[in-house]
């Protein structure tokens, strides 16, 4: 497989738009702190690299991945947000608990971008285990937060472009 041996947080092929002027949320889960505070740095600086200003960022902390919904839908639902990116892990373990938490933080970043007719990027790790995790967080794999900043730049400055 190609991603055993690069990186995948290359955006030399794309154009990305300044972020000057946006507003962006971004909701990070404490659960598996180690590996969501490298994907928080990871987004939060590649928003500033784009022209973000830092007061233009709000951050939020939820328990663990699962409240990422909530967290996304109170922050959208107070603040004039132009995208909003959710932060966790979730690392397989001995039981079903992970495809429970996986699916419906999957569907529910879904329902909240619908509702709310925001880009809502979902910034989620499901991994194995810690290594795969850590290798996403700004390891041999790059870092997921990062890709999802670019996400969110790039789809506020599709929903800007078509007012």
């Amino acid at each position: 497989m190609a991603t055993n041996i690069k990186s995948l947080s290359d955006f030399s092929h794309i154009d990305v738009p300044s972020a000057k002027g946006y507003k962006f949320g971004i909701i990070v889960s404490q659960w598996n702190a180690q590996v969501t505070g490298a994907l928080y740095e990871g987004a939060y600086l590649a928003l500033l690299k784009h022209g973000a200003q830092e007061d233009d960022i709000q951050t939020i902390k939820v328990p663990g991945s699962y409240e990422l919904t909530s967290g996304a839908d109170i922050l959208l639902s107070n603040k004039k947000m132009d995208a909003v990116i959710c932060l966790g892990c979730v690392i397989q373990g001995e039981t079903p608990h992970f495809t429970f938490i996986c699916d419906a933080v999957a569907n529910g970043v879904s329902n909240v971008s619908i509702k709310h007719n925001k880009p809502v990027v979902f910034g989620v790790l499901t991994t194995d285990n810690l290594q795969q995790a850590m290798d996403r967080a700004g390891g041999k794999h790059g870092n997921k937060g990062e890709e999802a900043a670019i996400t969110a730049i790039l789809m506020a400055e599709i929903q800007s472009s078509l007012r």
